[in-house]
């Protein structure tokens, strides 16, 4: 993943180093450009006047081009029109070819060469002499100085800037599980204002939420009454009612008083998201027990696990009435394992049914609130949240919850749940 802070940095980086080459390509081509042939006529101009004439003597041409040695700190050699030279002071020049000689400067290996043609003809070539390093390399030394610092103060702010967004960010993904989770605010800039933004919705979010929740339980607590009282309007019809109507009048009542009591848990479960109460629970026991009301024996080992025992009831009562239902007239077979091998492992429920089976692409969908097969007749009754109570229950207790195929077909739901250490 791409770090924003890294962006910015990288960017600020490179925008100096730009600015520093493009400072010392400036300052060369400055230097190249500011010596026009007319700068060196006039320089020829000056020194001619500097210098004795054509005609006098070596010795006297010799003492004025040590006083310009002295002066101007150069290397210098004064040559006839035919290339003899006439005098020279300091180190001795590179071989002289007037031939091949023209008016100009030259960089070189000892430093810059200026070759100048006096006006008499004379030919003066001097050469800098190298005492101090040339102002460019100062120039952009101090450039790069300067860069480096803008780096070194720039990386706190642009990673302060980077940890914010970051902390943002973990922000956003606790309120994905957390609905009363919230950002701190930081600053006055952008950043603060996305973090208030983000509080403000949020807010907002997990009152909706809330009100929905007790929407959704005051709804269910209020249908109980009249159910209450069409289930006792039922008992009163009298042997006179027709059986028929009497008997699908029960089963309506019992449904919907099933309907009832698995909103207000998943309501409970959602309020929730952590166990009220945890004990030790022999899961075989229990599947023992629940089984018995279907004329079924569970087979297994007792397993020990910390839950809440209502809930795994409720769990199991779910997974037997689903088989019970869509199994067709096969066995319904139950049984709990130690799928871990050793104390502290894995307690798996199963509960296997040899109906029509469930399509793999459908396998992950039923465990999805409200969500029902394509079904009909009397097996196509039912609510659609025994299932998405039976994953919603696992995960409360640390497990998970899947549907499986089974040979040569039927359904088989496994249930994963951390065992305890104490096996009894």
């Amino acid at each position: 993943m791409q770090r924003l802070y890294l962006k910015f940095y990288l960017a600020i980086l490179a925008v100096l180093a730009v600015f520093v080459g493009a400072a010392a390509l400036l300052w060369w081509l400055a230097e190249d450009e500011g010596r026009t042939p007319q700068y060196f006529e006039v320089a020829a101009e000056l020194t001619g006047a500097l210098l004795p004439d054509a005609a006098a003597p070596a010795r006297e041409q010799q003492a004025a081009l040590e006083a310009l040695h002295r002066k101007l700190r150069f290397d210098i050699a004064l040559y006839r029109p035919d290339g003899a030279m006439i005098a020279m002071a300091g180190k001795p020049p590179p071989r002289f070819d007037p031939n091949r000689a023209r008016p100009g400067w030259r960089r070189g290996p000892g430093g810059p060469n200026f070759t100048l043609r006096l006006p008499d003809g004379r030919w003066l070539v001097a050469r800098q002499v190298r005492e101090r390093t040339n102002p460019i390399f100062w120039i952009t030394a101090f450039l790069a100085l300067v860069a480096l610092a803008v780096a070194v103060g720039a990386y706190p702010v642009v990673r302060g800037l980077g940890r914010r967004l970051e902390r943002l960010q973990a922000g956003v993904d606790r309120f994905g599980s957390d609905l009363g989770a919230r950002v701190k605010v930081e600053g006055r800039d952008e950043v603060a204002a996305l973090a208030q933004s983000f509080n403000r919705s949020a807010q907002r979010i997990e009152e909706l939420v809330a009100a929905h929740r007790l929407l959704l339980a005051n709804c269910s607590h209020e249908l109980r009454t009249p159910l209450a009282r069409i289930a006792l309007a039922a008992s009163l019809l009298g042997d006179g009612a027709d059986a028929k109507t009497r008997e699908s009048l029960k089963q309506d009542i019992a449904e919907l008083d099933r309907l009832i009591e698995e909103i207000l848990l998943t309501s409970r479960l959602d309020a929730q998201p952590a166990l009220e109460r945890r004990e030790p629970v022999d899961l075989l026991a229990l599947a023992a027990e629940e089984a018995a009301h279907y004329d079924l024996e569970a087979a297994g080992t007792p397993i020990i696990v910390l839950g809440d025992r209502l809930l795994l009831r409720r769990l199991i009562r779910n997974l037997l009435e689903n088989a019970k239902r869509y199994g067709g007239d096969g066995p319904i077979g139950i049984s709990v394992s130690d799928s871990g091998g050793d104390p502290g492992g894995i307690a798996r429920l199963e509960v296997v049914d040899h109906g029509p089976g469930i399509p793999a692409a459908e396998r992950e969908r039923i465990f999805e609130p409200f969500y029902r097969l394509a079904e009909t007749g009397e097996a196509g009754r039912g609510s659609g949240l025994g299932l998405a109570l039976v994953r919603q229950i696992a995960q409360r207790h640390g497990g998970s919850a899947v549907c499986l195929a089974t040979e040569p077909g039927g359904s088989r739901f496994r249930v994963d749940l951390p065992a305890a250490n104490d096996t009894r």
